[in-house]
């Protein structure tokens, strides 16, 4: 995992709730932790990671700050935590 990546792990991670997060690249964040991604109906996508899948809400702009604490509740419950992934 590259530097760009560890930075955008620790962004989803940090308080206060980032507003300003690109949504490529937390998708391409995803994909490098190991994440499965299919494109849905709607403009949404299912990442599945670890053996559990959710849906994302595909945007062209920054992450919502709402989308951004389901991401980190998913991270956190795939295992993945910033420690892992020092800067």
């Amino acid at each position: 995992m590259n530097h760009r990546h560890r930075k955008i792990v620790h962004a989803i991670f940090a308080h206060p709730i980032p507003a300003n997060l690109d949504f490529k690249e937390v998708e391409n964040t995803l994909k490098e932790l190991g994440a499965d991604i299919e494109e849905r109906n709607g403009s949404r996508i299912a990442v599945t990671l670890k053996g559990r899948t959710v849906l994302f809400h595909h945007v062209s702009h920054s992450v919502p700050k709402d989308e951004v604490v389901q991401i980190r509740r998913f991270l956190i419950d795939c295992g993945v935590a910033p420690e892992q992934y020092p800067l």
